[in-house]
């Protein structure tokens, strides 16, 4: 199994589309930091990362000091670090008044449509929510503006067609629509990242471009596969097929990290993987992740979250009931 499935099959990730827009030019919409929307969205998540989906029409967005960026039905735009964005029929548009995406999302539409009659546009916006040590190692190296199109694949089309489904389904008086919703919302975003790996250069850094690498793949599938492993760095680049000296230099130039750094923070997010959803003793927990003692395993919980594992498990078991 690649690093990235293992990432997503034991890391629990929540997303939604949240709205449904329908626009006709001249338009123009607003959205600010991400932790200005989080609120109205995910209350509790560490971090939230904004997607839009086009699915009808064309439209451009404008991100920083950036050139604009046109994107037509099929294109998918997503904000790794959150940053604020404005999105319209044409560039240097001002946005509506009320047309802030905070704002729009304390009263809760489920369809927005507003606009001067032109030419329409349709897309839907959706999030994906995640712990903060989680969306630091998986969108590390990403633009600010990552933008793809998914109907260059059969898995886009299909994407796209079950949005639109999905829509409906919202929509109608049978249960399970938003679920559906917030299942493809995941699964869009999951196509997106992998289409990025496939289309991105040599030159590109991250935890993706290392993924997608000979060297540096083969050595993250190999502590993703057996965390709890005692491994050094001879072992690791004899697995990738490298020598030490090798493995760590392009470690280290696409993750950002070396390679037993990257995995303590990666036994890490495993325990409290484990400590969030099992009542599994701690000395359990410990040894699964690689500490031969409980000890051990609690200083570097400590490190890395700032309390003792049970503390931190009790802080999650208290925190859902808490907003019940």
């Amino acid at each position: 199994m690649d690093a990235l499935s293992q990432t997503l099959r034991v890391v629990r990730l929540v997303g939604a589309i949240f709205l449904h827009g329908r626009f006709t030019a001249p338009w123009c919409y607003q959205a600010p930091h991400a932790d200005s929307a989080a609120p109205h969205l995910e209350p509790t998540a560490e971090r939230v990362v904004i997607f839009h989906m086009i699915t009808e029409g064309e439209c451009w967005v404008e991100i920083g000091d950036a050139a604009p960026q046109r994107l037509v039905a099929g294109d998918v735009v997503v904000f790794p670090q959150g940053d604020a964005h404005r999105m319209g029929s044409a560039p240097g548009l001002p946005p509506a008044a009320g047309a802030r995406l905070d704002e729009v999302l304390a009263r809760r539409p489920r369809l927005l449509a507003y606009g001067g009659g032109g030419a329409t546009t349709k897309l839907v916006c959706g999030y994906l929510a995640c712990d903060a040590r989680l969306a630091r190692m998986l969108l590390a190296g990403l633009p600010p503006l990552l933008k793809v199109s998914v109907r260059g694949s059969d898995a886009g089309l299909w994407l796209e067609s079950s949005v639109r489904y999905a829509l409906v389904e919202a929509r109608s008086p049978r249960p399970g629509g938003q679920g559906l919703l917030a299942k493809l919302a995941e699964v869009l975003f999951i196509e997106v990242l992998r289409i990025y790996m496939l289309e991105q250069s040599s030159q590109h850094t991250g935890w993706l471009a290392g993924v997608n690498d000979r060297i540096v793949g083969a050595a993250l599938r190999a502590l993703h596969a057996e965390p709890a492993r005692c491994w050094t760095l001879e072992e690791l680049a004899r697995t990738a097929g490298t020598s030490r000296s090798v493995l760590a230099e392009r470690f280290a130039q696409l993750v950002g990290q070396a390679p037993m750094q990257y995995l303590a923070q990666w036994r890490m997010l495993l325990a409290s993987n484990l400590l969030a959803r099992s009542n599994a003793p701690l000395a359990q927990i410990a040894e699964e992740v690689g500490y031969q003692t409980d000890t051990a395993f609690s200083r570097a919980f400590r490190r890395e979250y700032g309390m003792p594992p049970a503390a931190w498990r009790r802080r999650q078991a208290w925190e859902p009931a808490s907003r019940a």
